[in-house]
């Protein structure tokens, strides 16, 4: 179904270092991208375009947009999100989505994987000291860094920053001129090894799940679209938080599976039952 064909990797920020040789070797693909394309209109990290779509909606438009631009009816895009952990409380979390449109045959297929492997940090900085220890707690030069005079306005803003010369200079202006300084880690792909390893993680997850074919019509991508909870309690019997059933599906013919009990036991430990154990 992919062998051969022509994929497009929709991305300005160098996304295609990993993604092209995982999907080259995965799906017998030839990996195509460009400079041109601009996928900044749907948002950045540092806020000078807003993201107003959701992340899945994002991606959609990304994936079209790569359908515009190079007339490749195979586009792959991915989309990353940072903030605290939705479960981990004190926890900076990286969730990355990715997504391949096959416009050929109307069919699409994700992955995504949250993550707390990511720098994500940012500070108002009062001395060189502090810019120093942020530095070095980020993983300064490998990793880049934004740096304004407050968190959200845009007079003064220098993004990129991969030397320390160009860092210190760039503080000095900004502290001069508004008596403030912010920074923050660039999430930019090509500025973020962390970022750019989970990208490689996710893309591929997703080759992974396009070799699982539907048992029903045979189609790529049959995979988990729902987990239910309700695992009752050993002693009482009340559903609990843990896992009761997965159910894999495909997103072509919509045939579905269920797996129960999946982590092979019918009753929860009544350390987990919000009754035994409130």
């Amino acid at each position: 179904m992919f062998e051969n064909r022509t994929l497009f990797i929709a991305t300005k920020h160098e996304k295609e270092k990993v993604i092209k040789p995982i999907f080259e070797e995965g799906l017998k693909v030839r990996c195509l991208s460009s400079t041109e394309l601009d996928t900044d209109q749907f948002g950045t990290f540092s806020g000078e375009v807003d993201r107003v779509l959701s992340p899945l909606e994002t991606l959609n438009a990304k994936v079209e947009l790569g359908y515009v631009h190079s007339g490749i009816d195979l586009v792959i895009a991915t989309e990353g999100s940072f903030g605290p952990h939705p479960y981990l409380p004190f926890c900076a979390a990286h969730d990355e989505l990715i997504l391949l449109k096959d416009f050929k045959h109307q069919v699409s297929y994700t992955a995504r994987i949250l993550s707390t492997e990511t720098n994500f940090n940012s500070k108002q900085i009062l001395d060189r000291t502090e810019l120093t220890e942020f530095c070095q707690q980020v993983g300064f030069p490998e990793h880049g860094l934004i740096l304004r005079f407050d968190k959200h306005p845009f007079k003064f803003l220098v993004k990129g920053i991969q030397h320390w010369e160009t860092l210190f200079e760039a503080y000095e202006k900004c502290l001069e001129k508004f008596g403030s300084v912010f920074v923050e880690t660039d999430m930019r792909a090509m500025f973020n090894p962390l970022r750019m390893e989970q990208i490689k993680q996710v893309a591929q997850k997703l080759v992974d799940k396009i070799h699982v074919k539907c048992p029903a019509c045979s189609m790529p991508g049959f995979d988990v679209v729902s987990i239910v909870p309700g695992l009752p309690c050993q002693i009482c019997s009340t559903p609990t938080e843990s896992i009761l059933k997965i159910i894999n599906g495909c997103t072509f013919c919509d045939h579905q599976e269920i797996l129960q009990f999946p982590n092979g036991r019918s009753y929860e430990d009544p350390t987990f039952c919000p009754l035994c154990n409130p």
